[in-house]
């Protein structure tokens, strides 16, 4: 089936999303689209950016449809940071009877997610650039009290995806939906450890709507960072149906592992670079390379070395302490410590999985050599698509990476391949291994 069909086979299943347009010229829909699926005037929501590379044509064709149409237009510099402080401004600028339509990339779409959801109103997306995965996703990655988490929401009622806008956006917010599609390589060999583990079942649903098309949305990276019509309508077909799994299967898991939860921690962190924040889609392509540079260490050794010492696991409190020692006391060290409490197995259960991890290994470790990409083929795509590569091109150094390694299990409490190797007592060497080639510093402190 083409992505097209993947698509409205997705849409037609889907809970909260009624269509989604994508297609060279579809702006000239929007008026009957928006007829179709809403009332009322619309509040036309974007940051500058967003709003020079499609807001006068839809403002045009809204108004000579007789829509009323209001503008809500916020500055886009600095970058607009995705906070649920900002959607919620968003939400108090909403008049009664308005619906919001969002127009421009990921941090627009995801404030305004927000706002429409805490509002109980549907929302129109009108999307930008090829940027990341959640135009039809059912969460928003907000920061709240500096802590990045995904609020569970309704997505858009209605994309709307004007090839011609999404190829004329930055060649860089291409790069960045590449490297956030990219993650879903390491994201997929993560969710294969916890189903093999029993510890979270792969979906037969979400699993094929995102592992089954992936090779080929990234298989053209050149192609992707020269603004090719086709190109870019794989990238962003492969983006809009990883958001569609994200709500089929009511959580993140089909799209985030460890290579998220280390691009979340810079995202906390309010990094930035060359004087700008630095993109969700930038962290996540480098997330991505550690953790494959991690997955190659592994998958190189001749057998699964498990610290004797580690057989009854870490206990609880030791976690916590060190929880405290990385991150300090405060609001991300306590969300932290909840996320890492409900993960949590020590003892008799520890040793069970553990035991079962040495079972299933040849086998698990032969299905992720097949599903995975290597580190360097992962670098040379990134590379040619125009996404970063080494934690320094979005201003990382090897310190910061190795710490953030360390840190990034206890984010969520989703089981990725960091907490396979910290329970195996291998993670300070695989965060070493996962340092760029070249790196002077190959073990942590």
């Amino acid at each position: 089936m083409t992505g097209e069909g993947l698509i409205r086979q997705a849409v037609a299943r889907s809970l909260n999303v009624a269509e989604a347009r994508i297609g060279c010229g579809v702006l000239g829909d929007i008026a009957a689209l928006y007829a179709r699926h809403f009332s009322g005037p619309a509040c036309l929501m974007a940051d500058e950016r967003g709003w020079a590379a499609a807001g006068p044509q839809v403002e045009a064709a809204l108004t000579a449809a007789g829509i009323p149409c209001r503008l809500h237009i916020i500055a886009a510099q600095p970058r607009p940071k995705p906070t649920v402080d900002l959607a919620n401004a968003l939400r108090a600028a909403l008049r009664p009877g308005e619906t919001p339509v969002a127009i421009g990339s990921g941090v627009m779409n995801d404030v305004v997610k927000y706002a429409a959801f805490t509002a109980d109103i549907p929302y129109m997306c009108v999307a930008t650039a090829a940027s990341m995965d959640g135009y039809t996703s059912a969460g928003a990655p907000l920061s709240e009290k500096g802590f990045k988490k995904t609020i569970p929401c309704r997505p858009a009622k209605v994309l709307v995806a004007d090839l011609d806008v999404i190829a004329a956006a930055p060649p860089e917010m291409t790069g960045w939906g590449y490297g956030d599609l990219a993650g879903k390589v390491p994201a997929g060999g993560d969710w294969m450890i916890a189903d093999a583990l029993g510890i979270e079942a792969i979906d037969d649903v979400a699993w094929p709507m995102v592992q089954e098309g992936l090779e080929g949305w990234l298989s053209q990276p050149a192609r992707i960072a020269s603004g090719e019509r086709d190109a870019i309508e794989g990238l962003f077909l492969g983006l809009t149906l990883v958001g569609l799994a994200m709500e089929a299967h009511g959580s993140s898991r089909p799209a985030s592992g460890a290579d998220h939860q280390i691009a979340h921690l810079w995202e906390m962190d309010d990094l930035h670079h060359n004087g700008e924040r630095v993109s969700h889609g930038a962290c996540v392509a480098v997330g991505t390379m550690a953790a494959l540079r991690m997955y190659d260490w592994l998958l190189a050794r001749d057998r699964l070395a498990i610290d004797p010492t580690r057989l009854a696991g870490v206990p609880l409190a030791d976690k916590e302490a060190e929880i405290l020692r990385l991150f300090g006391a405060g609001e991300i060290a306590d969300r932290a410590m909840i996320e890492t409490r409900i993960k949590h197995v020590e003892g008799a259960a520890m040793t069970a999985r553990l035991g079962r991890l040495v079972e299933v290994w040849p086998d698990l470790a032969q299905r992720l050599r097949v599903r995975l990409w290597t580190a360097d083929r992962m670098a040379a795509s990134l590379a040619r698509a125009g996404a970063p590569v080494d934690s320094a091109d979005i201003g990382v150094d090897d310190t910061y990476l190795y710490h953030s390694i360390l840190k990034a299990r206890f984010l969520r409490s989703r089981y990725t391949v960091l907490d396979l190797l910290d329970e195996c007592g291998l993670l300070e060497a695989a965060a070493s291994a996962a340092l760029s080639p070249g790196s002077a510093r190959k073990v942590g402190t």
